[in-house]
């Protein structure tokens, strides 16, 4: 049975990828910090009878800030494959926390990828690098494209990324970097403007919210489904030489676009809702940002299946059954 670590398990990719590793027959292990209130709903789902007890999934105690956790850690279970999704993933939040991002966000991923040095490991690592990474940089932004972060959040996924570029290089880590543009889904964090639209969307239909605060409607990001991403990042892994390699749709739309098609799939007049609030805005925008994911579809055989409409109207539909849920009592569980 291979072994698979994930830190940031409790997040949207993490959830699927440990969904996708259990089916394939891993044991997983998932990373979590501790935290005073519960923040594991995401991978509740793993614990119930949707999953034989035997499975193989378990969750540690430990923190991208504490070095020693993260050594004591692999020592013990020993992976042979490690996904590193955990970071402080908010760009806005991190002009507000621009050290606590760079300390978790870049320097965590280099005490993991010392962990794995010192222990003297045999596994294959993934990094969760960022399409945020090349900023200003103009579009297609391909894995030849130069970095020009605009964030410090940006700022501390190039220094992640170059971190796992040089463990490959001068120490023969089997050390991959996934360069992801924005991938969404049911499960994305609420506080991120697609589920923030979304779920709006299902309040303002149902009479519980008024009107929805959002910033630059302008700003263009390439969006994809999410399930299809880690499967991605599962494909890099496999591949006998690591690499870096963009994952992205190439096509390009505007929050704007993504609020009128969400709006419109529940027969709403966006105009009437949305409020613009500056505080939203980020000091530093990025305008574009357009991946070019050949090499991904030339060397894995990886392409996106779902389209922008079919994942605005998955996170729409989810957001209305969540909500008719949670008013009903019923059980809550996300499963898109």
């Amino acid at each position: 049975m291979t072994v698979a670590l994930i830190t940031g398990i409790t997040g949207q990719d993490g959830s699927y990828l440990a969904e996708l590793l259990l089916r394939k027959g891993y044991e997983v292990h998932g990373l979590k910090r501790r935290s005073s209130s519960f923040n594991t709903d995401r991978i509740d789902r793993f614990d119930s009878d949707l999953w034989d007890p035997d499975a193989g999934f378990f969750q540690h105690y430990a923190d991208l800030a504490d070095g020693a956790s993260l050594a004591h850690l692999l020592c013990r279970i020993q992976p042979d494959e490690i996904y590193h999704l955990g970071a402080q993933s908010h760009v806005r939040v991190s002009f507000d926390l621009p050290g606590y991002t760079t300390d978790i966000t870049g320097m965590g991923t280099v005490r993991l990828l010392e962990a794995i040095r010192v222990a003297g490991l045999d596994c294959r690592f993934y990094q969760a690098s960022s399409s945020e990474m090349f900023g200003a940089t103009p579009p297609p932004q391909s894995e030849t494209a130069p970095f020009h972060p605009r964030s410090p959040y940006g700022c501390a996924k190039v220094l992640g990324y170059w971190a796992t570029v040089n463990h490959r290089e001068a120490w023969g880590l089997k050390a991959t970097n996934g360069i992801l543009f924005n991938h969404e889904s049911p499960r994305r964090g609420e506080t991120f403007v697609t589920r923030k639209i979304t779920r709006a969307v299902a309040r303002i239909e149902a009479g519980l919210q008024d009107v929805l605060y959002l910033g630059n409607l302008d700003a263009i990001r390439d969006w994809g489904y999410a399930p299809e991403y880690v499967e991605a990042m599962w494909m890099m892994v496999q591949h006998p030489e690591p690499d870096d390699f963009v994952i992205a749709t190439g096509e390009a739309h505007s929050v704007r676009e993504f609020v009128v098609a969400a709006f419109a799939q529940a027969g709403l007049d966006w105009e009437r809702y949305v409020r613009i609030d500056p505080s939203y805005y980020r000091p530093s925008e990025v305008d574009v940002l357009i991946g070019d994911a050949s090499k991904a579809e030339r060397v894995l055989g990886w392409t996106p299946k779902t389209r922008f409409s079919d994942l605005v109207r998955i996170m729409v539909d989810a957001d209305r059954q969540l909500l008719d849920d949670e008013r009903s009592g019923r059980l809550v569980r996300v499963d898109i």
